[in-house]
């Protein structure tokens, strides 16, 4: 049983890696759009970007990850 609770958590294709990805950028620019408001000037651009790029980071991860995965099925199957 949590075994099966476990599965959903995690990201086997790229569909739901994108669809991950896009949660995480929503978030990073909505609290970068509150960094704007209580930082105003050019240390609230610096916050939402260092919020933006973290998205970037991530998603790259993520995507490298599913692509290191897959290439290890590959091997294990031959």
């Amino acid at each position: 049983m949590i075994a099966k609770l476990g599965r959903l958590f995690v990201i086997k294709t790229p569909v739901e890696a994108y669809m991950i990805i896009y949660a995480l950028a929503l978030g990073a620019v909505e609290r970068g759009t509150v960094y704007l408001h209580r930082f105003p000037g050019f240390g609230g651009k610096l916050l939402f970007l260092a919020c933006t790029g973290a998205v970037f980071m991530a998603g790259g991860k993520i995507l490298d990850c599913l692509r290191h995965e897959k290439r290890l099925a590959v091997e294990a199957g031959d």
